[in-house]
């Protein structure tokens, strides 16, 4: 594996709420996707804002044990935090606090050069809708390649339209889109083919579109391809992760190479679809391989 990741977005605590009590995990899908990309074997260097507080020193030393570089900038009303509750079928609701809707990230000097040294750029969950740090972010990134998961939130969302504005405007010449079918409804309003078309046609050179319980497809000009959900052992714990680690899973096979053929990108999906299933088998977003349900009772993974 060649090359460094940057990933440019959230990390906070994930407070996690449901019938077994309260746990809190470090998290963030930008946190995730770095922290999975690390344990894939790419060098991860995450861009995030990061308060100078308890929950800001839990966020730098579990990134710390996984071996991700921080560039941190320091939250004026301290770290992020989402409270997630979660109902029978494992899905999460959220809550965020006030650092995490007034989220951002400074572009200063060592941000920059990380950035232009960089084998991709990862943006994930990164407020679209602040119009001055979306064109920060798109002059800090300059000539980089772009993979991008806008991961709205309804609860850090101020503005729909300024977020579509800002999201479509960084989305043409990219290596990979990443949209699922809550982002296409709470963004546009349409099925997630539709989104998915509306993405190619903008300019981006690969969509990874996730269908939840129905599987994913990775459209990538005259190449679509489908997986349904990867039949692994033991049942899903948690959702929380699994968008993470299939995107995490795609951009590492795309740093390998990038595939030429409907076949290569066939297992670019299948890849990415297992290593979702195995990190639903967990609590927890942390990326997971289908090699970590090997050995293990999975009746009793999450209890």
């Amino acid at each position: 594996m060649t090359g460094r990741a940057v990933v440019i977005g959230d990390a906070l605590i994930d407070e996690l709420r449901d019938t077994g009590g309260v746990r809190e995990f470090v998290g963030g899908a930008a946190l995730n996707v770095a922290v999975g990309l690390s344990r894939l074997g790419v060098p991860a260097t995450l861009i995030a804002m990061v308060g100078d507080d308890e929950a800001g020193s839990r966020i730098r030393s579990y990134l710390d044990d996984f071996g991700v570089e921080l560039i941190a900038t320091v939250g004026p009303h301290g770290s992020s935090r989402a409270v997630s509750t979660r109902g029978a079928s494992g899905e999460p609701t959220y809550e965020f606090n006030e650092a995490a809707w007034n989220r951002a990230v400074d572009f200063g000097e060592a941000e920059r050069a990380a950035m232009a040294d960089a084998a991709i750029v990862v943006v994930s969950c990164f407020p679209f809708d602040d119009q001055a740090q979306t064109a920060a972010l798109a002059d800090a990134a300059g000539g980089s390649r772009l993979a991008i998961d806008p991961n709205p939130r309804t609860g850090m969302l101020h503005d729909r339209e300024r977020f579509v504005s800002g999201f479509e405007s960084v989305v043409p010449g990219a290596a990979l889109v990443k949209v699922g079918e809550d982002d296409a409804a709470l963004l546009y309003g349409e099925p997630l083919d539709a989104l998915r078309a509306t993405l190619i046609d903008l300019g981006a050179r690969a969509v990874l579109a996730t269908y939840g319980a129905n599987g994913a497809a990775i459209e990538a000009g005259s190449d679509v391809v489908t997986a349904p959900i990867s039949d692994l052992p033991g049942r899903i714990v948690d959702t929380m992760g699994g968008g993470d680690a299939a995107f995490a899973a795609t951009i590492a096979a795309l740093l390998e190479t990038t595939p030429t053929s409907r076949e290569g990108w066939s297992a670019v999906l299948g890849t990415a679809m297992d290593a979702a299933a195995a990190t639903c088998r967990f609590e927890g977003a942390l990326l997971r391989l289908p090699s970590a349900l090997e050995g293990l009772d999975v009746d009793a993974i999450g209890t």
